[in-house]
């Protein structure tokens, strides 16, 4: 079996991330989730009050400004991936940067002296 490159394992992963939240996420359902359900069917839904960043570029699932529908939904979903992995990405490589004291310790005892 032949081993595959962990960067086009990642490239494959990304790009799944992208289709599935800029296309796929149009046709997920649209019937409320389950605390919203749950506040329909207990009747205290209408005590809903309006976020904080109701105002925000991508509040509701959507692109502020974006006429199409369609558009507006897989922009949000896009922007929202980009930015999940860029901060998945940015924590692996400062966690991948430090190095324990006590392996440092360990490299200089190994390094070549002049």
């Amino acid at each position: 079996m032949k081993n595959v490159p962990t960067k086009w394992v990642l490239v494959g992963v990304g790009v799944a991330a992208l289709v599935l939240a800029g296309i796929v996420s149009f046709y997920a359902s649209g019937s409320p989730d389950g605390l919203t359900k749950v506040s329909e069917d207990k009747g205290f839904a209408d005590t809903e009050t309006a976020h904080g960043s109701k105002d925000s570029p991508f509040a509701g699932y959507a692109t502020k400004d974006v006429g199409n529908e369609r558009l507006s939904g897989g922009l949000a979903g896009v922007v929202g991936v980009v930015v999940v992995l860029a901060l998945g990405a940015g924590l692996v490589y400062v966690v991948r940067r430090r190095t324990p004291a006590s392996d440092r310790s360990t490299d200089r005892e190994h390094e070549p002296v002049d």
